[in-house]
């Protein structure tokens, strides 16, 4: 899924995460979310416009910005899905490492295709034409080798 981002800022698109936030809290919201290092290449730094929904960014770029929103905005609840479908593996990575510390106590819905994104979730539920197949963690579910064990092998392969 692509995430939205708006016309404006670097800075006014983490901001909107919670209006009225500090320049640090949104610089901080970004460290958190692996988006500062990126967000200082680009020519204005937080002040680059970053054109109608995100255009001059990447995929990763993008849902980077969009979890140092989440961040700042520090809800009790998230849902991601489809979080890293599109992106290349070093995007990927960056942003499960986002994830797991965003999703960190807090309940966290993550609905993901790559089984990688979910590896270190909690509980696992592995949902098949008929409803609920399985759910445990990832290290059980293997030990099922049933759906799950199945797609992961596949997934590792390619």
């Amino acid at each position: 899924q692509d995430v939205y981002l708006f016309a404006g800022t670097v800075a006014e698109n983490i901001g909107y995460g919670r209006p009225g936030a500090s320049r640090a809290e949104i610089v901080a919201a970004a460290q958190q979310a692996n988006a500062h290092d990126f967000i200082m290449t680009l020519p204005g730094g937080y002040d680059t416009d970053i054109g109608e929904r995100g255009v001059k960014l990447s995929g990763g770029q993008k849902q980077r910005l969009s979890i140092a929103r989440v961040f700042l905005k520090d809800p009790p609840i998230i849902i991601f899905d489809e979080a890293t479908s599109a992106l290349d593996n070093e995007s990927e990575k960056a942003v499960r490492v986002s994830m797991e510390k965003l999703a960190n106590n807090r309940t966290t819905l993550v609905i993901a295709h790559r089984l990688s994104t979910v590896r270190n979730a909690q509980r696992i539920v592995v949902l098949a034409d008929k409803g609920v197949a399985e759910q445990g963690t990832h290290e059980e579910l293997l030990a099922l080798n049933g759906v799950y064990a199945n797609l992961y092998n596949v997934q590792a392969r390619i």
